[in-house]
């Protein structure tokens, strides 16, 4: 089995939004945008909060209007992650959010109006050091690109995606990530290939509107798997019409499961079928919402049977091996002469995951270090 991700990373470089570094060789980043009112200050922050708790690495926050901007201001005093502000067409609430302490600004140049007001925006960036991101959307091309291919298409993304980053390397400002999302899955793939190719800025991947949780989840998975496994993507956001909570959790399953992060559980888990020696979908899932707030990178199987179950433990962290009445337990790849009772799996998982993941987190260095909750 691969120890380590076998992907090579394309090269780009590295820019700084607040403290969390993306593009270069830092970790692929996972971020999510809040749905709620910008104003309702309360809720806002509730949110953020909520998002950095399951491992947020950065939040974008749509600022509209001034009052969202004043509002932005109050937010920002009350949160520690990076939030990035969302802004479009008056270059006046960019100038504000820059003044109130935004970390990275998410614009397209070309709609901020003319060029003395652009260059308003950039040299306010490049005084705070904030950086910008251009997003490209295939629903909201310019009229003329729209005019010009009838319908979206990779070029036609491309296009509009220099012509922003051609504004940028006029003004000399080379701070700056750029996305050209689409809710088609081979439109976006095809998109970000192309750009991959035009210039070294980092690349923020996503497939835009991509649906509800399963399909939203899906879709994306399959979308962001084919460019992160070309090496194609710095950070990225899972669109879902769901908890944005939910969009946190499946960007990490995905640099998961691709070996690009190991951040939380990686659960092991068999299908079940008529071998099976307890209930292996119901005990996975009772504990898969027990440990979710442990963040300390371990990999748990939980197989039903001794056909797989033997294998599979030992190559994890820990292992269950499902057996008549009780189950046999592997720590490190070793089976214990101690066994579980098949009646009481998860409370016995939940309490040795919890203890591995502590020993385990006291060889992490300070920098590194997380606190593992304990259960009463």
């Amino acid at each position: 089995m691969f120890k380590e991700s076998p992907i090579i990373r394309r090269v780009s470089r590295q820019i700084m939004v607040g403290n969390v570094p993306v593009g270069g060789d830092a970790p692929i980043t996972v971020q999510s945008m809040t749905n709620t009112l910008t104003t309702d200050v309360a809720a806002t922050v509730a949110q953020i909060k909520a998002l950095e708790a399951v491992g947020a690495d950065i939040v974008r926050v749509s600022v509209p209007t001034m009052d969202a901007a004043e509002a932005f201001r109050e937010i920002k005093q009350q949160v520690d992650v990076p939030l990035v502000t969302d802004i479009h067409f008056d270059y006046r609430i960019a100038l504000k959010v820059a003044e109130y302490g935004a970390d990275c600004l998410r614009i397209n140049p070309g709609n901020i109006g003319n060029e003395n007001r652009i260059r308003s925006v950039v040299e306010c960036a490049r005084d705070n050091n904030i950086p910008i991101r251009i997003g490209v959307n295939g629903g909201s091309l310019e009229k003329d690109i729209q005019e010009k291919y009838t319908e979206p298409t990779p070029e036609a993304l491309l296009e509009s995606a220099m012509r922003h980053v051609d504004i940028l390397d006029r003004l000399n400002f080379n701070e700056f990530k750029v996305s050209v999302k689409a809710s088609d899955v081979f439109l976006a793939v095809e998109s970000y290939k192309l750009l991959a190719k035009q210039i070294d800025n980092p690349l923020h991947l996503g497939i835009t509107e991509a649906g509800g949780l399963r399909s939203g989840s899906v879709k994306s998975s399959v979308g962001l798997g084919l460019l992160l496994a070309q090496g194609i993507g710095d950070t990225l956001r899972i669109s879902l019409a769901a908890d944005p909570v939910e969009e946190i959790k499946v960007g990490f399953d995905i640099l998961k499961s691709l070996k690009l992060r190991s951040r939380g559980i990686n659960l092991i888990a068999c299908p079940s079928c008529s071998r099976q020696e307890f209930d292996v979908v119901s005990t996975v899932n009772a504990l898969e919402q027990r440990i979710e707030d442990i963040m300390t990178p371990m990999d748990v199987s939980i197989i039903g049977c001794i056909v797989n179950g033997p294998g599979e433990a030992m190559v994890s962290d820990l292992g269950l091996t499902g057996s008549s009445k009780k189950s046999g337990y592997y720590l490190d790849g070793i089976r214990q002469k101690e066994r579980f009772d098949n009646t009481d799996l998860v409370d016995q998982l939940e309490q040795r995951i919890r203890a591995k993941a502590r020993s385990m987190s006291e060889r992490l260095d300070e920098k590194n270090r997380i606190d593992i909750k304990t259960k009463d």
